[in-house]
């Protein structure tokens, strides 16, 4: 076991660590490995893509990495803490208030304004109203959605609605991002508009994981993590 002032150096330097993370799924008599022994660490303010065929583990990667789900075998430490070996009652605490997600598919509530949506994770947390409001605006100014607060989802384009799923994801500020395939639905230009977006929230101290297929999409990270058969191919730069 690692020496205390050991593991605090650890978990002040990195946000993530997986350590020899197994995944295994049994379907009729067969064992399958969705990730066979995964160790990497995201160290605090990097952005990583993480790629590779279908099949090859991604979702399960980050599934794991945003607490959805528990790895069979190794350690998962986030902010040195080993969430593992949490229950579910600690792991939705853990996503209710250290993970943000955004999705390829936006997952906004069609009812809901703008301000609404992006506040959502507030009012889960029990912030009052007026406090959770001006949280939303400041978000909504600071993905440039100032001028749609009182909007609906149906009412935006799909870039102006990735924006606001990416506003909803940072609402309770959390220690990362998690983006699954998050220009998967949007053209090229709308595309390039998001991974700014995204590399600037980097630039500002954000740890950002993504789940891509796309070599230029992925181009926008600093490193890039390649899987093949639930095994780590390589690791760039």
């Amino acid at each position: 076991m690692a020496e205390p002032a050991v593991q605090e150096k650890q978990a002040s330097s990195h946000e993530a660590v997986l350590e020899k993370i197994s995944r295994f799924y049994r379907m009729g008599g067969n064992e399958v490995r969705a990730l066979d022994e995964v160790s990497v660490s995201f160290a605090r303010g990097s952005f990583w893509a993480i790629l590779g065929a279908s099949g090859s583990g991604k979702s399960t990667l980050l599934n794991l990495l945003g607490c959805l789900d528990r790895p069979s075998a190794g350690r998962y430490l986030l902010r040195g803490a080993d969430v593992s070996q949490m229950d579910d009652d600690q792991l939705s605490e853990i996503r209710l208030r250290s993970i943000g997600f955004i999705f390829q598919s936006f997952n906004l509530l069609p009812q809901s304004t703008v301000a609404e949506n992006i506040a959502l994770p507030l009012y889960y947390q029990g912030w009052d109203p007026a406090r959770s409001s001006q949280r939303a605006r400041e978000l909504a100014t600071r993905v440039g959605l100032q001028e749609r607060l009182d909007h609906r989802p149906m009412e935006l384009s799909g870039g102006q609605q990735q924006r606001v799923a990416i506003a909803r994801a940072l609402a309770n500020d959390p220690a990362i991002l998690l983006a699954d395939e998050p220009t998967g639905n949007l053209d090229s230009a709308t595309s390039r508009e998001i991974m700014q977006l995204l590399s600037e929230l980097n630039e500002q101290g954000k740890t950002i994981i993504m789940v891509t297929h796309e070599e230029d999409i992925a181009a926008f990270a600093s490193r890039r993590l390649y899987l093949k058969d639930g095994r780590i191919d390589r690791i760039e730069p």
